[in-house]
């Protein structure tokens, strides 16, 4: 038997740390890893740093390439109570191989009102693919599509991890300000880039983006209730991934907004793949949210544990986020 502790990601503030504290168990626990995992993941403080405790069986090469993808933990070590007689605790780093495309300062480096963290984006990504069908297959396989895809910060994640991207916006300045930010960021970081634009009669236009001769990205300008005239040349997504806007609070702006997206998304997602959503749930409950969706699409909620587990608070005005996981 071997213990693997797993260090809570460091965080600017108190809520975000509290955010991660709370998120990192289930993304260990719904991973592959989560597989090996024998007994219950116990928290706990060693030198003022919080740690998740679990013991596994073996701790193979195949378990260690994951754990460059987690988004809620980001250090890693073996732990023994003693060694050689002599009381512990003792942390033993473990070493890992990067698996990232693009460096992480894709992720990190834009800023702009209204983003979301970009580990929660991550941490829905891992989420979105530990509950498909897809769960084993490498991210430089898979397709991610944001529908509602605001800055692009779920696009910088999928390309981050390899995998091929789609958005759809509907606002062209912020269309507009992500397609020149990636322009500027790939030429600096001395990244191939070939950017291509293509206009969608009666629908809108798109940028199909190259990068790295390795990984596709598209950034369209329109409705993501006709987000299938975007993704085409494209992978099917297997993985859908997006940020509710912030401001709805009442069902029938809910409705107005989902009732044409949700089918949309349903015709573009492969078999076996997933939809995950997070939304702000402080006046808009996880029952109504759930009772919503299944209302108006076919597609069916994931609510045992710990997908009914997963609300947190972001800050004072957004005291309570949930997440979404549905399958066709």
């Amino acid at each position: 038997m071997v213990t693997i502790a797993a260090q809570i990601a460091p965080q600017r503030n108190t809520q975000y740390t509290e955010m991660v504290t709370a998120l990192a168990p289930y993304e260990l626990i719904l991973s592959t890893l989560g597989d090996s995992i024998v007994g219950e993941i116990q928290l706990q403080k060693m030198g003022n740093l919080e740690y998740l405790m679990f013991d596994v069986n073996t701790f193979d090469d195949s378990l260690l390439e994951l754990l460059d993808i987690f988004a809620m933990t980001s250090s890693y070590f073996y732990y023994h109570d003693e060694i050689a007689g002599e009381a512990g605790p003792f942390l033993k780093p473990i070493d890992y191989p990067s698996n990232t495309v693009l460096p992480v300062s894709l992720i990190e480096t834009r800023r702009y009102r209204g983003k979301t963290n970009e580990l929660f984006t991550q941490f829905m990504c891992n989420l979105a693919r530990y509950s498909s069908d897809f769960r084993s297959t490498s991210w430089r396989k898979l397709t991610i599509l944001d529908p509602l895809a605001g800055g692009g910060t779920t696009l910088f994640v999928g390309l981050v991890l390899g995998a091929d991207v789609a958005g759809v916006e509907q606002d062209k300045k912020v269309v507009e300000g992500t397609t020149t930010f990636l322009k500027q960021y790939t030429k600096t970081a001395r990244i191939p880039a070939n950017f291509r634009i293509d206009k969608i009669k009666n629908v809108g236009k798109r940028s199909f983006i190259t990068l790295d001769k390795s990984v596709r990205c598209v950034i369209g300008h329109g409705d993501t209730s006709q987000v299938q005239h975007f993704v085409n040349g494209l992978k099917r997504p297997q993985l859908i991934v997006t940020d509710l806007p912030y401001g709805i609070q009442h069902q029938a702006q809910w409705q107005e907004m989902l009732v044409s997206a949700l089918p949309a998304w349903a015709d573009v997602l492969a078999d076996g793949g997933v939809l995950t959503f997070s939304w702000n749930a402080t006046r808009f409950s996880r029952d109504d949210m759930i009772a919503l969706v299944h209302d108006i699409s076919d597609f069916k909620v994931l609510n045992d544990p710990p997908y009914n587990q997963l609300a947190h608070q972001v800050d004072r005005v957004i005291k309570q986020r949930d997440v979404i996981v549905a399958r066709l």
